[in-house]
C-alpha cells in the first residue's frame, strides 16, 4: 500500500512517496471480501424485495377484496338430482361429507349453490354411490393452513367426525408468505388428525397463483414457483398422514392455458364456475376411489382420464361450460344413413 509522507515545515517540499507494505491476516482478507459480496448481494435483495412489496401492493388494489358471502346448500342429497333436504334433528344419512379450506373450498365466485364444489361432490357421490350423502362446509374465505387447523378442531368440539372430508387449501399461505415446510406440517396434522378418527380425507393441493394476470410480473413468476414448491410439499404430507393429494395446479393447467377467459370468476382472480366443476370433478374421482370398501356398495365411478379419448374429454368440458354458461352444446354431426 501507498501513503503520502509530509516534510516538516521549514524543509517543506513536495510529498515523499514511501512505499509501506503491510501484511494482512489471510482470514481478514477473506472477511473483508465476504462483507463486500454480502453488502453488493444485500443491496440487490433490498431491491427486490422492495420491488416485490411494491408489486404486491398493487395486484392488493387490482384484486377486491373477499366481502360477498358464498352460497351454500348444506344438506342431504340423495340419487336422482332432487332439490336439497335441509338437514335437522333426526333425519338419517348413509355418509357425512365436510369441506374444510379456503375461498376455494367455500365456491366464492359462484352464483348459484349449485356451482359450489362442495354440492358438486355431494351430488356426485350420491349419483355414483345411490347413498343418502349429508354435506356439511366449514371452510372459511381467506383461511390459511392455520385457520384450517382451526376449522377441524372446532368440528371436532361441535359434534362427530365426517366419514369423508375434501380440504382445498394453499393459496393464501403464499399470500400471507407462511413458511412452505411449515405450512405442510399443518396440513400433514389436519389430515392425520381425520384419518385417526377413521375419516377418508382428500386434500385439493396448492393452486398455481401464476395463471393470475392481476398479478405483474416478477411477482407471478414467484407466485408460481412457490405455489408449486407448496403444493409438492402439501402432497407429501398427506400422503405420509394417510391421506389422497390432488394436485389441482397441475391437473387444470391446460384449462387455464386452454381458456382462460371462462377459468376465472368477474374478479379476474377466484376461479369461475367452470373451474370449480373441473376441480371437483377430480376431486370427487379421488374420494369415490378412496371410498371403495367404506360404502359397502359396487359405485359406479367415472372412467379415468387417462382412458378417456381425446375427444370425449373435450365433449365432457364442453358439456360443463355449456351446463354452467347457459351456451347450447353443437349437435354432433350424424353419418349419412345409406339407403338401398
Amino acid at each position: 500500500m501507498v501513503f503520502f509522507v509530509t516534510c516538516p515545515r521549514k524543509h517543506r517540499s513536495r510529498p515523499k512517496l514511501v512505499d509501506v507494505t503491510i501484511r494482512v491476516p489471510r482470514r481478514s482478507t477473506i472477511a473483508l471480501a465476504a462483507a463486500g459480496a454480502l453488502a453488493s448481494t444485500g443491496t440487490a435483495y433490498l431491491g427486490a424485495r422492495n420491488l416485490m412489496v411494491g408489486q404486491a401492493k398493487q395486484a392488493r388494489t387490482v384484486i377486491p377484496k373477499s366481502w360477498e358471502v358464498p352460497p351454500r346448500a348444506d344438506g342431504v342429497y340423495t340419487r336422482g338430482g332432487g332439490p336439497v333436504q335441509r338437514w335437522q334433528r333426526g333425519m338419517t344419512a348413509d355418509l357425512h361429507l365436510m369441506i374444510f379450506g379456503d375461498s376455494t373450498a367455500t365456491g366464492y365466485g359462484c352464483t348459484s349453490a349449485e356451482e359450489v364444489p362442495g354440492v358438486l361432490i355431494a351430488r356426485g357421490l350420491a349419483e355414483r354411490t345411490g347413498k343418502r350423502i349429508r354435506l356439511s362446509t366449514k371452510a372459511i374465505v381467506g383461511a390459511t393452513s392455520k385457520g384450517v387447523m382451526g376449522q377441524v378442531d372446532a368440528m371436532f368440539v361441535a359434534g362427530p367426525p365426517p366419514d369423508a372430508a375434501v380440504i382445498m387449501l394453499g393459496a393464501n399461505d403464499i399470500t400471507a408468505l407462511n413458511g412452505v415446510g411449515p405450512s405442510a406440517h399443518r396440513a400433514n396434522l389436519v389430515v392425520r388428525k381425520l384419518r385417526t378418527r377413521g375419516a377418508i380425507v382428500v386434500v385439493g393441493t396448492c393452486p398455481d397463483l401464476g395463471v393470475i394476470s392481476a398479478i405483474p410480473q416478477p411477482l407471478r413468476s414467484l407466485a408460481h414457483a412457490r405455489g408449486l414448491q407448496l403444493a409438492r410439499a402439501q402432497a407429501a404430507a398427506v400422503r405420509a398422514a394417510g391421506g389422497v393429494p390432488v394436485p389441482l395446479a397441475q391437473l387444470l393447467a391446460g384449462d387455464f392455458r386452454a381458456a382462460p377467459e371462462l377459468m376465472f370468476s368477474a374478479d379476474g382472480y377466484h376461479p369461475s364456475a367452470t373451474t370449480y366443476a373441473l376441480a371437483a370433478g377430480h376431486l370427487l374421482l379421488a374420494l369415490v376411489e378412496s371410498l371403495g370398501e367404506k360404502l359397502g356398495s359396487p359405485t359406479l365411478p367415472p372412467p379415468a382420464s387417462s382412458d378417456i379419448p381425446t375427444a370425449d374429454r373435450a365433449n365432457i368440458r364442453r358439456g360443463i361450460m355449456s351446463r354452467l354458461w347457459h351456451i347450447p352444446s353443437r349437435p354432433q354431426p350424424q353419418p349419412p344413413v345409406e339407403s338401398d
